[in-house]
Protein backbone atom coordinates (compact mmCIF):
# COMPACT_ATOMS: atom_id res chain seq x y z
CA UNK A 1 0.00 0.00 0.00
CA UNK A 2 1.37 3.45 -0.88
CA UNK A 3 2.26 5.73 1.97
CA UNK A 4 2.92 9.47 1.78
CA UNK A 5 5.07 11.67 4.00
CA UNK A 6 3.51 14.93 5.13
CA UNK A 7 5.50 17.78 6.64
CA UNK A 8 3.08 18.67 9.43
CA UNK A 9 3.58 19.14 13.15
CA UNK A 10 0.24 17.68 14.30
CA UNK A 11 -1.20 14.30 13.31
CA UNK A 12 -4.01 12.04 14.49
CA UNK A 13 -3.14 9.09 16.70
CA UNK A 14 -6.58 7.81 17.67
CA UNK A 15 -10.28 8.44 17.15
CA UNK A 16 -12.70 7.38 19.89
CA UNK A 17 -16.02 6.21 18.44
CA UNK A 18 -19.04 5.34 20.58
CA UNK A 19 -19.85 2.17 18.62
CA UNK A 20 -19.57 -1.42 19.71
CA UNK A 21 -16.68 -3.32 18.11
CA UNK A 22 -19.07 -5.93 16.74
CA UNK A 23 -20.82 -3.34 14.58
CA UNK A 24 -17.58 -2.58 12.73
CA UNK A 25 -16.52 -6.21 12.55
CA UNK A 26 -19.84 -7.01 10.87
CA UNK A 27 -18.97 -4.48 8.15
CA UNK A 28 -15.70 -6.21 7.32
CA UNK A 29 -13.23 -4.27 9.47
CA UNK A 30 -10.40 -6.24 11.04
CA UNK A 31 -10.15 -5.55 14.78
CA UNK A 32 -7.60 -6.11 17.49
CA UNK A 33 -9.64 -6.13 20.70
CA UNK A 34 -11.67 -2.88 20.43
CA UNK A 35 -9.51 -1.14 17.81
CA UNK A 36 -9.42 -0.98 14.02
CA UNK A 37 -6.26 0.43 12.48
CA UNK A 38 -7.26 2.44 9.41
CA UNK A 39 -4.15 3.56 7.58
CA UNK A 40 -2.10 5.46 10.16
CA UNK A 41 -4.99 6.06 12.59
CA UNK A 42 -6.32 3.87 15.38
CA UNK A 43 -10.13 3.85 15.61
CA UNK A 44 -11.03 2.75 19.14
CA UNK A 45 -14.59 1.48 19.45
CA UNK A 46 -15.49 2.42 22.99
CA UNK A 47 -19.22 1.62 23.00
CA UNK A 48 -22.15 3.69 24.20
CA UNK A 49 -20.40 4.61 27.45
CA UNK A 50 -18.16 6.95 25.44
CA UNK A 51 -21.11 9.13 24.42
CA UNK A 52 -22.35 9.44 20.85
CA UNK A 53 -20.76 9.27 17.43
CA UNK A 54 -17.17 10.42 17.22
CA UNK A 55 -16.60 11.19 20.89
CA UNK A 56 -13.02 12.48 20.79
CA UNK A 57 -9.52 12.09 19.42
CA UNK A 58 -5.89 12.09 20.44
CA UNK A 59 -3.30 14.15 18.58
CA UNK A 60 0.46 14.04 18.32
CA UNK A 61 2.18 17.41 18.54
CA UNK A 62 -0.89 19.48 19.43
CA UNK A 63 -0.87 22.33 21.90
CA UNK A 64 -3.84 23.06 24.21
CA UNK A 65 -6.44 20.30 24.38
CA UNK A 66 -9.39 22.74 24.28
CA UNK A 67 -10.16 22.91 20.58
CA UNK A 68 -13.43 24.84 20.63
CA UNK A 69 -15.43 21.77 21.67
CA UNK A 70 -13.54 19.08 19.76
CA UNK A 71 -12.49 16.99 22.77
CA UNK A 72 -8.81 16.07 22.44
CA UNK A 73 -6.02 14.45 24.39
CA UNK A 74 -2.32 14.59 23.63
CA UNK A 75 -0.50 11.48 22.48
CA UNK A 76 3.16 10.50 22.35
CA UNK A 77 2.44 7.11 20.76
CA UNK A 78 4.18 6.35 17.46
CA UNK A 79 2.02 5.65 14.43
CA UNK A 80 0.90 2.03 14.05
CA UNK A 81 2.79 -0.24 11.72
CA UNK A 82 1.60 -0.07 8.13
CA UNK A 83 -1.84 -1.63 8.08
CA UNK A 84 -3.10 -3.99 5.40
CA UNK A 85 -6.40 -3.32 3.69
CA UNK A 86 -9.41 -4.44 5.69
CA UNK A 87 -11.45 -7.37 4.35
CA UNK A 88 -14.01 -4.85 3.05
CA UNK A 89 -11.31 -3.05 1.02
CA UNK A 90 -10.89 0.06 3.20
CA UNK A 91 -7.26 1.20 3.39
CA UNK A 92 -7.06 4.68 4.96
CA UNK A 93 -8.84 7.48 6.78
CA UNK A 94 -9.36 10.17 4.14
CA UNK A 95 -10.94 12.89 6.26
CA UNK A 96 -12.73 13.73 9.50
CA UNK A 97 -15.65 16.15 9.38
CA UNK A 98 -16.53 18.62 12.14
CA UNK A 99 -19.20 21.31 12.18
CA UNK A 100 -18.86 24.78 13.66
CA UNK A 101 -21.44 27.53 14.15
CA UNK A 102 -18.54 30.04 14.14
CA UNK A 103 -15.90 29.03 11.60
CA UNK A 104 -13.48 31.87 12.41
CA UNK A 105 -13.53 31.02 16.13
CA UNK A 106 -12.92 27.32 15.53
CA UNK A 107 -10.18 27.95 12.97
CA UNK A 108 -8.42 30.27 15.41
CA UNK A 109 -8.54 27.65 18.18
CA UNK A 110 -7.19 24.91 15.91
CA UNK A 111 -4.40 27.07 14.55
CA UNK A 112 -3.43 28.10 18.08
CA UNK A 113 -3.02 24.40 18.91
CA UNK A 114 -0.64 23.96 15.97
CA UNK A 115 -2.96 22.42 13.37
CA UNK A 116 -1.98 23.18 9.78
CA UNK A 117 -4.66 25.20 7.96
CA UNK A 118 -4.37 24.64 4.23
CA UNK A 119 -7.30 26.62 2.87
CA UNK A 120 -10.79 27.99 3.41
CA UNK A 121 -13.28 27.23 0.67
CA UNK A 122 -15.74 30.06 0.16
CA UNK A 123 -18.31 27.97 -1.68
CA UNK A 124 -21.43 26.17 -0.43
CA UNK A 125 -21.56 22.39 -0.11
CA UNK A 126 -24.39 20.37 -1.70
CA UNK A 127 -25.96 20.22 1.79
CA UNK A 128 -26.00 24.03 2.08
CA UNK A 129 -23.03 24.71 4.37
CA UNK A 130 -21.65 28.10 3.24
CA UNK A 131 -17.91 27.62 3.88
CA UNK A 132 -15.36 24.98 4.89
CA UNK A 133 -11.84 25.05 6.33
CA UNK A 134 -9.34 22.27 5.64
CA UNK A 135 -6.48 21.24 7.94
CA UNK A 136 -3.76 18.75 7.06
CA UNK A 137 -3.10 16.20 9.84
CA UNK A 138 -0.62 13.80 8.28
CA UNK A 139 -2.32 11.67 5.62
CA UNK A 140 -5.75 12.74 6.91
CA UNK A 141 -7.68 15.97 6.37
CA UNK A 142 -9.84 17.65 9.00
CA UNK A 143 -12.72 19.39 7.25
CA UNK A 144 -14.48 21.98 9.42
CA UNK A 145 -17.84 22.92 7.94
CA UNK A 146 -19.58 26.14 8.86
CA UNK A 147 -23.07 25.32 10.09
CA UNK A 148 -25.87 27.04 8.15
CA UNK A 149 -27.38 29.92 10.13
CA UNK A 150 -30.84 28.34 10.20
CA UNK A 151 -29.44 25.14 11.74
CA UNK A 152 -27.62 27.15 14.42
CA UNK A 153 -30.79 29.05 15.25
CA UNK A 154 -32.83 25.85 15.40
CA UNK A 155 -30.30 24.37 17.85
CA UNK A 156 -30.73 27.33 20.18
CA UNK A 157 -27.93 29.64 19.10
CA UNK A 158 -24.16 29.60 19.21
CA UNK A 159 -22.41 26.54 20.65
CA UNK A 160 -19.02 24.85 20.39
CA UNK A 161 -17.85 22.94 17.34
CA UNK A 162 -18.64 19.23 17.23
CA UNK A 163 -17.52 16.15 15.34
CA UNK A 164 -19.86 14.85 12.65
CA UNK A 165 -18.47 11.96 10.60
CA UNK A 166 -15.68 10.18 8.74
CA UNK A 167 -14.68 9.40 5.16
CA UNK A 168 -12.69 6.20 4.62
CA UNK A 169 -10.64 5.42 1.53
CA UNK A 170 -11.79 2.42 -0.54
CA UNK A 171 -9.62 2.16 -3.67
CA UNK A 172 -11.90 -0.42 -5.32
CA UNK A 173 -15.12 1.27 -4.34
CA UNK A 174 -17.35 -0.90 -6.48
CA UNK A 175 -16.01 -4.05 -4.82
CA UNK A 176 -16.49 -2.55 -1.35
CA UNK A 177 -20.05 -1.50 -2.17
CA UNK A 178 -20.79 -4.99 -3.49
CA UNK A 179 -19.42 -6.51 -0.27
CA UNK A 180 -21.65 -4.31 1.92
CA UNK A 181 -24.82 -4.80 -0.10
CA UNK A 182 -27.88 -2.88 1.06
CA UNK A 183 -25.97 -1.36 3.97
CA UNK A 184 -24.40 1.21 1.64
CA UNK A 185 -25.62 3.57 -1.07
CA UNK A 186 -24.67 3.25 -4.71
CA UNK A 187 -21.36 4.84 -5.68
CA UNK A 188 -21.61 8.28 -7.30
CA UNK A 189 -19.34 11.13 -8.34
CA UNK A 190 -17.87 13.01 -5.37
CA UNK A 191 -17.53 16.78 -5.04
CA UNK A 192 -13.78 16.32 -5.50
CA UNK A 193 -13.07 15.96 -9.24
CA UNK A 194 -12.12 12.48 -10.34
CA UNK A 195 -13.29 10.76 -7.15
CA UNK A 196 -16.33 8.63 -6.33
CA UNK A 197 -18.16 8.21 -3.06
CA UNK A 198 -20.77 6.05 -1.32
CA UNK A 199 -22.32 6.43 2.13
CA UNK A 200 -23.20 3.85 4.74
CA UNK A 201 -26.92 3.63 5.47
CA UNK A 202 -28.63 3.31 8.85
CA UNK A 203 -28.82 -0.43 8.19
CA UNK A 204 -25.04 -0.53 8.69
CA UNK A 205 -25.68 -0.01 12.41
CA UNK A 206 -23.10 2.70 13.09
CA UNK A 207 -23.67 5.72 15.32
CA UNK A 208 -22.09 8.32 13.02
CA UNK A 209 -22.11 9.16 9.30
CA UNK A 210 -19.42 7.25 7.39
CA UNK A 211 -18.59 7.70 3.72
CA UNK A 212 -16.42 5.53 1.48
CA UNK A 213 -14.37 7.39 -1.12
CA UNK A 214 -11.83 6.58 -3.79
CA UNK A 215 -8.29 7.94 -3.35
CA UNK A 216 -7.23 11.29 -4.82
CA UNK A 217 -6.20 11.09 -8.43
Amino acid sequence: MRRYRWDVSVSIDELVVADEPGAWAALGFALEDDTAVVGTVRVRLAGAAAGRGLAGWSLRGAGPAELDGLAATRSEAPPPATAAAHPNGVTDLDHVVAISPDLERTVAALRAAGLDLRRIREEPTPAGAPRQAFFRLGPTILEVVQEPAEATAKAGGDRPAFFWGLALTAPDLDATVATLGDRVSEARDAVQPGRRIATLRRAAGLGLPVALITPPA
